[in-house]
């Protein structure tokens, strides 16, 4: 079963409270997502390492009921 728009923006909330979030449903399939996340837990963090704890964040769900993923993380401005 594909992941919700909601739900995948509460399991980021969740793990990024203080995030800007913005989700794109790119296929229209509930499978295949871009988001960009801009949050101060990024900071100091290589982009690889950011996608990381996105990754941990959705707690497995990768691959399953989220097929794919494109992330844009940052830092927001003055953090």
């Amino acid at each position: 079963m594909p992941m919700a728009v909601s739900q995948l923006e509460a399991e980021l909330r969740q793990a990024f409270p203080d995030a800007q979030i913005v989700i794109e449903d790119l296929a229209g399939d509930g499978d295949h997502y871009r988001a960009k996340i801009s949050s101060r837990a990024f900071a100091g963090l290589n982009r690889v390492r950011q996608h990381q704890l996105v990754y941990a964040a959705l707690k497995g769900k990768m691959g399953g009921e989220l097929h794919a993923l494109a992330l844009e993380t940052s830092v927001p401005e003055g953090s």
